[in-house]
């Protein structure tokens, strides 16, 4: 079995970290779900907005709150700072471009 390692060695990337951070992007694109599970996850854990984790999931607001709701997590509406604010605003933004 292939390890990071050896493609490093192989010199196929710079370092251990490029190679894993490729390897996670195209597992999440395979698998979307897990990239679902993974916003919702740090949605509960690390107190990041309602926008950002529908961001990280690459899926809407509304659909990410209807997700929190399947999933018996009440979803946390509103911003409690300005950084918080931005943050949704730079998700919101992203949004729109993703569909826009």
């Amino acid at each position: 079995m292939l390890t990071v390692q050896d493609l490093v060695n192989a010199r196929l990337y710079p370092n251990e970290t490029a190679a894993i951070q490729e390897a996670l992007r195209y597992l999440l694109r395979a698998r979307p779900q897990l990239r679902l599970q993974v916003a919702v996850y740090r949605y509960q854990t690390e107190d990041i907005s309602l926008g950002k984790a529908a961001n990280l999931a690459e899926i809407s607001w509304a659909q990410m709150k209807d997700v929190l709701t399947e999933q018996g997590i009440s979803p946390r509406l509103g911003v409690e700072t300005l950084s918080e604010a931005f943050a949704d605003i730079q998700a919101l933004q992203q949004e729109l471009e993703r569909t826009g």
